[in-house]
């Protein structure tokens, strides 16, 4: 492997029962909220505000809605975490605590402080595929996670 070039692992893990934690309800934390809800029946959100869409997911019981700020408290049983909020210094508690907690965290919008980058996923029955760029690219690789649900689609 090329010292230059830091590629990651592409690792699929059971999520179903294990407690996925999203700070924050914008539209960044809304893509990671649509797909990980497939993945976990133990989905938190952790925000003030909500849109109608989660206000809905919540409705049919596919995630906890936790209508407040992030306190540190809430990551301790998480086995996943993403930080999503709008604010950096938020973002970097989280990130700070996760890695004393030794959780797997995902700061949106900071490649520096994520031990994962979120694919894009495109998901057939029981077919999973997962595209990441390892953090370059977005474009690209949504593109090619629409082709591959297309071609899942057509195939299967």
């Amino acid at each position: 492997m090329s010292s230059e070039v830091k590629r990651y692992f592409p690792m699929f893990v059971d999520l179903t029962d294990k407690k996925v934690v999203v700070a924050g309800a914008g539209t960044i934390a809304k893509r990671r909220i649509r797909a990980l809800v497939e993945f976990t029946k133990c989905l938190y959100v952790i925000a003030p505000e909500v849109n109608q869409e989660l206000k809905e997911m919540e409705e049919a019981g596919r995630l906890t809605i936790l209508r407040k700020t992030y306190e540190r408290e809430d990551l301790y049983d998480a086995s996943l975490v993403i930080a999503a909020t709008n604010d950096k210094k938020v973002n970097q508690d989280i990130y700070l605590a996760c890695k004393c907690l030794g959780i797997p965290v995902n700061v949106c919008n900071d490649k520096e402080r994520c031990d994962f980058f979120f694919p894009q996923v495109a998901l057939h029955e029981n077919v999973v595929v997962g595209v990441s760029t390892s953090g370059h690219e977005k474009k690209g690789q949504k593109g090619l996670a629409g082709r591959m649900q297309e071609i899942l689609d057509q195939e299967l």
